[in-house]
């Protein structure tokens, strides 16, 4: 995807789109199959990490969205309460799916009893192996745990999420009995994952994807014509506009932003949106990291570059500072204890265009 940044451009897209959105409708709903799993959902998912209004997920469900995502770990566990009670009595006209980043047997086995307590269910019907970007993360004897799950009934499907999908497809395709991948995907990648992303299509296994709003929509200094909705809207039409992503979950915390969301089922991906993103993307280019890690290894103090710009993404994109500092203080003690401001210069240089220096001072500021 080749974007050209033009502000005139810009304007005239941005003046087209309400147009063009209210045209196509916004009661008309896609769904595409996930897969091989045989799913039907809606292109447009609800993913609920960030949501604390019950009444969004039920308007949601009541406008027709049929895929509801949460994970064990979101907002300290009580995500997966909170989404069981909005949709308590609905549970038949779901596909619901939840995640476990347990790193043993016994503790993904645990967690698994949890968030099916929590959500009100019997089974599951996606199960992922929650944010495993390297293959030795998935060692044989934690995959059995998924995989004696869906042959207890406990799960129907097995699914892997991943920021890195290319250092991972092969143990996925290895295992053989993941059937879904949740992956980030945003018009900030353009076409670099395509080829890996085909692969795993290819091979049957349905594809969602994540971090569609490339980092949330809220900016340092956002220009009137930069406002969430508008350019939200676009990104979300790229995510979905290739057909083997069967939905995509962006985050969802109001009514307003789910309407907006609702509305890119209606309208195919347009030349007005490729101008909008191509100005949102010279506008977040400083702040936003794009997972491409191609910063590994670079920091000469040992820093995961890549995961504290995600994490520093989390409390000034999504608003959401403490899932920000749970991650951080996560890292190693002699991780967290580094300070950027002692380096004369910085050794990470990013091929995107990111301040690598600047935004790990404001990870450290925030969080340590």
């Amino acid at each position: 995807m080749a974007f050209e940044p033009s502000r005139r451009s810009f304007l005239a897209a941005a003046a087209a789109l309400p147009a063009a959105a209210n045209a196509a409708g916004t009661d008309r709903i896609s769904y595409r199959i996930l897969g091989k799993t045989g799913l039907k959902v809606t292109t447009v998912g609800f993913g609920a990490m960030i949501t604390s209004d019950p009444s969004v997920i039920t308007r949601a469900l009541d406008m027709g969205i049929t895929y509801f995502d949460t994970a064990r770990g979101y907002q300290n566990g009580n995500c997966e309460r909170m989404v069981g009670a909005a949709l308590k009595g609905r549970r038949k006209d779901i596909v619901l799916s939840s995640k476990s980043e347990a790193k043993t047997p016994a503790d993904a086995t645990a967690e698994l009893e949890t968030s099916l307590k929590e959500l009100g269910t019997d089974y599951l019907d996606i199960w992922y192996i929650h944010s495993r970007d390297k293959p030795s993360q998935v060692p044989d004897e934690l995959a059995q745990v998924w995989i004696k799950a869906k042959e207890q009934g406990k799960v129907r499907h097995i699914g892997w999420s991943t920021h890195s999908p290319a250092d991972v497809v092969d143990r996925i395709l290895e295992i053989g009995k993941i059937e879904v991948v949740l992956s980030t995907y945003n018009f900030t990648m353009g076409v670099t994952r395509d080829t890996v992303f085909e692969r795993i299509a290819n091979a049957g296994l349905g594809l969602v994807a994540m971090k569609v709003m490339a980092g949330g929509l809220r900016t340092r200094n956002p220009r009137p014509e930069m406002q969430r909705p508008l350019a939200g809207l676009s990104a979300l039409k790229w995510a979905i506009r290739k057909p083997y992503f069967a939905t995509a979950i962006p985050s969802m915390t109001d009514v307003e932003q789910l309407d907006m969301n609702f509305q890119a089922m209606a309208g195919s991906y347009a030349p007005a949106d490729e101008r909008i993103l191509s100005a949102r993307l010279n506008e977040i280019r400083p702040d936003y990291c794009r997972m491409c890690y191609g910063c590994a290894g670079q920091c000469a103090n040992g820093l995961p570059v890549t995961d504290m710009l995600r994490f520093v993404t989390y409390a000034d994109g999504y608003g959401e500072f403490a899932l920000g500092r749970e991650h951080f203080q996560k890292l190693p003690a002699e991780i967290q204890s580094v300070n950027c401001v002692d380096c004369s210069s910085c050794s990470v240089r990013c091929r995107n265009g990111v301040d690598v220096a600047r935004r790990l001072r404001k990870a450290q500021e925030l969080f340590a």
